[in-house]
Order: C-alpha cells, then structure tokens, then sequence
C-alpha cells in the first residue's frame, strides 16, 4: 500500500504559509513536494497538502496501482483533525446543508473542500491521523518542507521591503 504524509501551516494565521507531502511506494522510493502562500491560514494549507498529494497521485505520474477492486488505494497520515474529521464526517452534512455549518454559516474554505471531495472519488483513501511533532519520521519531514517554505516566503517579503 502507498503511504502518503502531508502537512500544513502558517506563521500568523493568517500569514505566510506553507504545504508539505511525501509518498512512500511499497517499492522504498519515495517523492516529495510543497509549496506555500503569501497569506493564508493553517487549515487552508493543510487542506492544500492533501489536496496537491492526491492531484499528484491520481495523475499519470503518480502511479498509484490499482486495488483487487479495480480502484486506487492509498494511506493518508494527517496530523490535521480538521482535514480527517471533516472530510470523513462533516462533509456529508455540510453537502446535505447546501455547504451550510449547523448553524447556518458558510463552510469556510468550501472550494478546497469540494476539491477534496472530487478527488476522493477516484482514489480510495484510509485516512489516518497523527499526533503532529510527535516525532514521526514522515510527520517531521512534511513540517521541515512547510517550514522551509514560510521562511522562503519571509526572505522574500523582507527582500521586497529592502527594495522599496
């Protein structure tokens, strides 16, 4: 089975942010990616981790093999309660509720949740959560590559500001 890890944050919330996956093929080679923003917030961008991992895997690049039932397979590790609670429980009533919360309001960050939501479709994922910092090899690297992010978008912000 292909393991995947991803992680998200911010540094503010909002603020500069970063996203973070790594797929592990049952082969021992593995991919990496991330990416981040100028402003947003810790649960935009782990929604956005998982959402570029699961675009990378469903693409023909990712290769994910398919399952004894003829659809792709994964497990996806998540340190994000948000990300795991709300795409394998609320998204169901948030989808019956006309993207509403239980208290009338709009889903916040709706069209990374409808993303997700079409993404599931194609690919079977057993979502598993973590406990982030919690010394998980896989866990650490993902915050090392956020991390790494943020700061490259700090420099660059703080370039941008010596210029002017």
């Amino acid at each position: 089975m292909i393991e995947v890890y991803t992680d998200g944050g911010s540094s503010g919330n909002p603020g500069p942010g970063g996203w973070a996956f790594l797929v592990l093929y049952p082969d021992g080679s593995s991919i990496e990616g991330s990416g981040g923003c100028n402003n947003t917030t810790n649960n935009r961008m782990e929604l956005e981790a998982v959402i570029r991992a699961l675009e990378f895997l469903t693409s023909t690049d990712g290769n994910v093999p398919n399952n004894t039932e003829n659809q792709k397979a994964i497990n996806l590790h998540t340190d994000s309660q948000y990300v795991q609670l709300g795409i394998s429980k609320w998204i169901h009533t948030w989808m019956r509720n006309g993207w509403r919360t239980s208290d009338r309001k709009a889903v916040k960050n709706q069209e990374l949740w409808k993303r997700l939501w079409e993404l599931i479709q194609q690919i079977q994922v057993h979502w598993i959560w973590i406990k982030g910092h919690a010394g998980d090899p896989h866990n650490e690297r993902c915050d090392w590559l956020v991390q790494a992010e943020i700061k490259k978008i700090k420099e660059k912000q703080a370039n941008s500001n010596d210029t002017q």
